[in-house]
């Protein structure tokens, strides 16, 4: 679903944005791809590629650059979507349109956002 949710960001938004994305994510081709699409990654590599390319010796390349201060902002996004899933409806998608599923999400984030960045009143 990566590529999808790209392009529909891409055909919306001309602002230049950059890919934070786990192991999963490593594959050359995706690199390759997100290169094409002129897309800044940041990926970290898997150790069976690490040692691939190692192997490889000079043949197998330059490592591929990976800035492990903006990796841990990935942290944030996770953390985001853990609190989201706290709620039951979303957790389990009970419901049957996307419309109402989306309805659902906005509350929630609304709700969550306000209770974790505004202060209680007396």
């Amino acid at each position: 679903m990566l590529w999808p949710l790209l392009e529909a960001h891409r055909t919306t938004s001309r602002a230049p944005i950059r890919v934070l994305a786990d192991k999963a994510y490593s594959h050359n081709s995706t690199r390759t791809r997100l290169r094409q699409m002129r897309i800044r990654h940041t990926i970290p590599e898997k150790s069976d590629q690490i040692a691939w390319r190692k192997a490889k010796g000079s043949a197998g390349g330059r490592p591929p650059a990976f800035d492990a201060d903006l990796y841990r902002q990935r942290n944030t996004v996770e953390r985001g979507f853990n609190r989201l899933k706290q709620w039951r409806g979303i957790a389990t998608r009970y419901d049957k349109y996307a419309t109402t599923y989306l309805g659902g999400i906005t509350l929630a984030s609304l709700i969550t956002y306000h209770h974790t960045h505004l202060p209680d009143t007396p």
